[in-house]
C-alpha cells in the first residue's frame, strides 16, 4: 500500500510539472499592430529538407502574440514540424480580449470557442492562425522550445509546399480562410522572442 502511495505521488508531480503552462503575461492592450506581411517569392528554387522536397511559395514575416503552444513528436508530421504555434495579431494581441476566448489546440488544428463574442467573429478568424512550423536549423529549433504562451515573437521564412513520398502539406496563402486547409506551413529561417 505504501509503495502504491509513494509511486502515485511521484506519477502526480511529474505530471503536474510537465503539465504545468508556462505562461508569459503582458496586459491588457494590443501588442501587435500589423498582420503578417507576404510577398511573392523570386528566384528560390524547391530543395530538399529532411527527406522532403520544400517548396517555397511566399516570403512571410510577421511579429505575433502566441495564443498557444503544441509540441507534436508521434504524428506523421513531427520529423517536419515539431510545433504549431496559434498566433495572433492586431485585436488578437490584446489580453484583455483574448481573456473572454477560450483557446486549444491539438491533432495539428486550432480552436476557440466564446461564450460572449469580445469583437466580431470575422476578426478572431483573420487576426489568428494556426502555423506548422518547419525549423530551418538547429538555433530554430531550440528557439522554438522555448517560446513560451503569451510571449510576442518575430519569425521570417517562407510558406511553403511539402512533398514526402505520395503525401504532400501545402500551406494556406492568405490569413483570411478558415477550417481544415486554413493552417500555414511556415519553413523558418529566424525566430526571436521580442519580450
Amino acid at each position: 500500500m505504501k509503495t502504491t502511495v509513494f509511486w502515485l505521488c511521484i506519477i502526480a508531480t511529474v505530471w503536474w510539472y510537465v503539465g504545468k503552462e508556462d505562461k508569459v503575461t503582458l496586459g491588457a492592450g494590443v501588442r501587435v499592430v500589423d498582420a503578417p506581411y507576404q510577398s511573392k517569392i523570386r528566384g528560390i528554387k524547391p530543395f530538399e529538407f529532411k527527406g522532403s522536397k520544400i517548396t517555397p511559395l511566399a516570403n512571410i514575416d510577421l511579429k505575433a502574440k502566441v495564443l498557444s503552444k503544441e509540441n507534436y513528436s508521434f504524428d506523421e508530421g513531427a520529423s517536419l514540424s515539431p510545433v504549431d504555434l496559434a498566433l495572433g495579431w492586431q485585436n488578437m494581441s490584446d489580453e484583455k480580449i483574448l481573456d473572454s476566448i477560450e483557446i486549444s489546440q491539438s491533432g495539428r488544428f486550432y480552436r476557440w470557442r466564446v461564450n460572449e463574442f469580445p469583437i466580431p467573429r470575422k476578426e478572431i478568424q483573420t487576426q489568428s492562425a494556426n502555423m506548422h512550423l518547419i525549423p530551418a536549423n538547429d538555433d530554430v529549433e531550440n528557439a522554438l522550445k522555448k517560446v513560451k504562451k503569451g510571449q510576442i515573437i518575430s519569425l521570417s521564412g517562407y510558406l511553403v509546399r511539402a512533398d514526402t513520398g505520395h503525401r504532400y502539406w501545402v500551406s494556406s496563402l492568405t490569413r483570411k480562410d478558415t477550417g481544415a486547409g486554413a493552417c500555414e506551413l511556415v519553413y523558418v529561417n529566424h525566430l526571436s522572442v521580442i519580450n
